[in-house]
């Protein structure tokens, strides 16, 4: 869950303040404020206020100021040589009876390369006109979208009006670029400008022409942050121990990218085989590495609004909490990578061994429960009174009743004191060395039903590891069948059903299978063929 430190909103604006619309990045229209009125009698003090510079930033907290231009006489960059050559003709003034003093002001040809009161009604670049049917992706519309901000930035009075502009134009150099001939000039003009966003704004557009543009509009935070002038933004993650810190993100910051941070800062061997996964509402989904963090979020916030409308009509507010975990077992050797077998491997395992999906004898399940005891009380042998209370959080579920409550605490008190003076940090490698010697280690299962073959249960487990897909009878955890990933093929329909073959497309075994957890499972098979194809391309490599 975002979790920001941020000074207080903007005070309430007047209705006589309300903004003037600009075109946003998205077709939208953005507002920013006018000027404030002319007046004949001089104000009172509380009045002119409210239109010093002090005022306009009253309630911010900015930037430290950074010099942008070389020299502080040289003279801002504008597009006034640019518009010559690329912009529409201006409009012409038709003169009205009543001129007022405002109106006289004015100059006779409207000038649209610098800041202007009025609504932006058609496009400035010549090449955009009478051309409405063009979407975000086209780069002439992402130039008019730039020349528009720049065009709003020049010689722009109005301090409330210029900082807003700033903070669209901080939002759109994250989110995407402009074409090779406005480059120049965008850079220019971002060069010579002495506000403070405007160097971390060509900083962003730097990073965007390196790692890409984004595809959907910025995330909610991203916006609070720059309107706070919080150009750095800290996201908590959550650990499978029940712990959490907060890494540093920004617009083009991948989900592979975040992983190799955390994985860095947690000193684990490598990032392969974690991912990232966002917890929205019921649903718990895994990030591909290849999208922008950022990215993901906004798409998945907005998929769930659309499917889930309030019954009022109002806007539903979702939350969500990103967790790192280990999702891909391929390469995953107890005791091989000591932190990532302590944060995550132990305390993503035990939970499956508990609910009762692995194969486990009597003998085997009482040694587990004795590292799990002494990973949770180290040497304390106190709790042991509150045994009875105890059992379900040390014994699979599906052997609680195989003996009585006294004779598991005397086994796995047995097997405790055997391995007294053992770390907890120990008991939790010893735990995963006893699990790895099971051909289920390592699995993410799955409750499904069937009715489609006899030959299966009604209710079956299945299994989806490095080795394949694995049908398992949930009461005898007997393998009924497995298959490695090319061998398998899955269809799935919709939120609930999904079909699957094992063996050969033809005579092998077809089932239709209900779950509500297609999605994770489609998602875990490609990952693994995906690593899988990943693999074997570098070893051709290596071969030749």
């Amino acid at each position: 869950m975002m979790e920001l430190l941020l000074p207080p909103p903007p005070e309430y604006c007047p209705p006589w303040m309300m903004p003037a619309p600009v075109p946003s990045m998205y077709g939208s229209m953005s507002y920013l404020p006018p000027p404030p009125p002319y007046t004949t009698i001089k104000p009172c003090l509380s009045q002119q206020a409210l239109f010093s510079a002090e005022g306009a930033e009253h309630g911010r907290r900015l930037v430290t100021p950074q010099l942008n231009g070389s020299d502080p006489a040289d003279k801002p960059h504008t597009l006034e040589d640019y518009a010559v050559d690329h912009f529409r003709p201006p409009p012409k003034r038709t003169m009205s009876r009543s001129i007022t003093l405002a109106s006289a002001r004015r100059p006779g040809v409207e000038t649209l390369w610098r800041y202007s009161r009025e609504p932006i009604k058609q496009p400035l670049l010549k090449k955009l006109l009478q051309k409405e049917e063009l979407a975000q992706e086209s780069e002439i519309l992402r130039d008019e979208i730039y020349c528009q901000m720049m065009k709003q930035l020049t010689d722009n009075r109005n301090r409330l009006s210029e900082e807003r502009g700033w903070e669209l134009m901080w939002l759109a150099t994250g989110l995407f670029t402009c074409s090779q001939t406005l480059m120049k000039e965008l850079s220019q003009f971002l060069r010579s400008r002495r506000h403070p966003i405007a160097q971390d704004s060509l900083h962003r557009l730097q990073k965007t022409l390196k790692h890409g543009q984004r595809k959907y509009p910025p995330h909610q935070v991203e916006v609070e942050a720059i309107h706070h002038k919080t150009t750095q933004i800290f996201h908590k993650v959550y650990f499978p121990d029940d712990t959490d810190e907060a890494f540093e993100v920004d617009s083009s910051t991948r989900a592979k990218d975040f992983c190799a941070s955390i994985s860095h800062r947690l000193n684990l061997k490598s990032p392969e085989g974690f991912s990232l996964f966002v917890k929205i509402a019921d649903k718990v989904i895994s990030v591909p590495e290849g999208d922008f963090f950022f990215d993901f979020v906004r798409h998945l916030t907005d998929w769930i609004k659309k499917a889930r409308p309030s019954r009022d009509g109002s806007t539903p507010h979702f939350t969500y909490q990103v967790f790192f975990m280990k999702k891909l077992w391929t390469n995953t050797v107890p005791g091989k990578d000591r932190n990532a077998d302590i944060i995550f491997h132990f305390h993503q395992e035990l939970p499956k061994l508990l609910r009762g999906y692995h194969r486990c004898t009597k003998e085997e399940a009482a040694k587990l429960a004795a590292y799990v005891y002494r990973v949770r009380f180290g040497d304390s042998k106190q709790e042991f009174s509150a045994f009875p209370n105890l059992l379900r959080e040390l014994v699979p579920a599906d052997l609680i009743k195989s003996l009585s409550t006294s004779d598991w605490k005397k086994n796995i008190q047995q097997h405790y004191t055997q391995d007294a003076g053992m770390s907890p940090e120990d008991a939790k490698i010893a735990f995963l060395k006893l699990i790895y010697q099971w051909p289920t280690f390592g699995s993410a299962f799955f409750e499904v039903k069937q009715t489609t073959d006899l030959n299966y249960p009604d209710h079956l487990l299945i299994a989806i590891n490095k080795q394949g897909v694995s049908l398992i009878h949930p009461a005898t955890k007997v393998c009924l069948g497995s298959k490695y990933f090319l061998e398998c093929f899955m269809l799935f329909n919709g939120n609930t059903y999904f079909h699957m073959t094992i063996g050969n497309l033809v005579r092998g075994s077809k089932l239709l299978c209900e779950t509500t957890l297609g999605y994770k499972m489609d998602d875990l098979l490609t990952s693994y063929i995906s690593l899988m194809l990943t693999n074997m391309n570098k070893q051709r490599t290596l071969r030749k």
